[in-house]
């Protein structure tokens, strides 16, 4: 069970806010503000490398923090500066050379997909892109008829940051390990609203972000890369942290997922997102994942009843991003006026997954994503908004 009234407690803006924007960047909870707050104040009182000198015990907590979340060893966590590096990171530290084969979904992320297009064009690699079933998720029988011995990677999207859709992450992985395929998954909506196990999933490498459901600061985010890969891994960029300077002609890369780490960090944003994954721990992730689907379960029901609504979502078990239309209003005018009324919610444009928007012919999406520490009356009153707007 979830104590909603403590977490509230801990999230002061919910008192104001109707937030439903967790997909974008989630509200933080008072521990994680706390942990920022306490490190930066200790920096301006005794400076910087003391202030890492004396936290270096907390600080170095984080990746088991990380590792207990995902079900994997300390020494297989890298913590960069945000998702997108620890994406690129692994992605970039992979070979390609001309005619090999790059699989991925149809909702495919475009920073994802624009680093696939880039290394196409600078090694001849060629990127196909995995047919959706009828449920609109990643075909697992479509992948299996596509795999040969020149596809050198998977890399998916499992929670693509509009649709509703939760891609079958774990079936993907089963067929990498059979292949011995490289298999690479882009986290960043999946990672603090439903329960992560890389071990389940048979995942190589993992890149999340702390701002979304994880409750994290801005500015942070953490890869996983399986320590049998790993050794085999060498960043695209290294730094004396990465890789130490042993004698006047030799670096030695660390035998850590550290080596995708640069020495420079942003010490408080780390401790917060330490405390945001302590924090999501002791909630209980089967929890908060089951009263997510709750919540954007409820959503997804009131607004089939809103006249000129219509839900654009994909997937058997949707999660907890809950994209709509409305006849007669573009998606950023029902977010500015969702806004004027105390509700916060966003809108997903194609160009963010543009293939999955040219085959649905999708426009821009409000997109509104519920959490645990969001009320079902917030969720009613989102949906008495829509239903008060003016037909056109």
């Amino acid at each position: 069970m979830i104590d909603i009234d403590r977490i509230r407690a801990d999230t002061p803006a919910a008192d104001r806010l109707a937030y439903l924007h967790n997909a974008g960047a989630a509200l933080m909870p008072a521990p994680v503000v706390a942990a920022m707050k306490g490190h930066i104040d200790l920096e301006s009182e005794i400076g910087g490398y003391a202030a890492a000198d004396r936290e270096a015990r907390r600080l170095d907590s984080v990746y088991g923090s990380v590792g207990r979340l995902l079900n994997a060893a300390p020494d297989e966590i890298a913590l960069p500066e945000n998702a997108t590096i620890a994406w690129q990171m692994a992605f970039y530290a992979l070979s390609f050379r001309k005619g090999d084969r790059i699989l991925t979904a149809e909702a495919e992320y475009a920073a994802n997909y624009v680093a696939f297009l880039q290394v196409a064009r600078r090694t001849g690699a060629v990127i196909e892109v995995v047919p959706s079933d009828p449920r609109g998720e990643l075909d697992i029988h479509a992948l299996e008829r596509m795999i040969d011995e020149r596809v050198k990677l998977i890399a998916i999207t499992w929670v693509p940051t509009n649709g509703g859709l939760v891609n079958p992450a774990a079936a993907v992985g089963k067929i990498a390990r059979a292949h011995g395929i490289p298999y690479l998954l882009d986290a960043c909506q999946a990672v603090g609203q439903m329960a992560v196990d890389v071990e389940a999933i048979g995942c190589d490498m993992l890149s999340a972000t702390g701002r979304k459901f994880l409750r994290g600061p801005r500015g942070t985010g953490f890869l996983y890369v399986r320590r049998e890969l790993l050794q085999r891994l060498e960043p695209p960029m290294i730094d004396h942290f990465a890789a130490p300077w042993v004698s006047r002609d030799q670096y030695r890369l660390r035998d850590d997922a550290r080596r995708f780490e640069t020495w420079e960090n942003n010490y408080a944003a780390r401790l917060g997102l330490g405390a945001a994954v302590d924090y999501a721990l002791d909630i209980g992730m089967g929890a908060i994942e089951q009263r997510c689907r709750l919540l954007a379960d409820r959503l997804r029901g009131g607004l089939a009843f809103v006249r000129g609504i219509t839900i654009r979502d994909l997937g058997r078990t949707p999660g907890a991003i809950v994209s709509f239309t409305m006849d007669g209003y573009e998606a950023d005018a029902i977010v500015g006026s969702a806004a004027a009324a105390g509700i916060t919610i966003g809108a997903s444009h194609p160009s963010s997954t543009r293939i999955d928007a040219e085959i649905r012919a999708l426009p821009p999406l409000v997109r509104a994503s519920p959490h645990y520490y969001n009320t079902e009356a917030e969720i009613d009153r989102l949906i008495g908004h829509l239903a008060g707007l003016t037909p056109r």
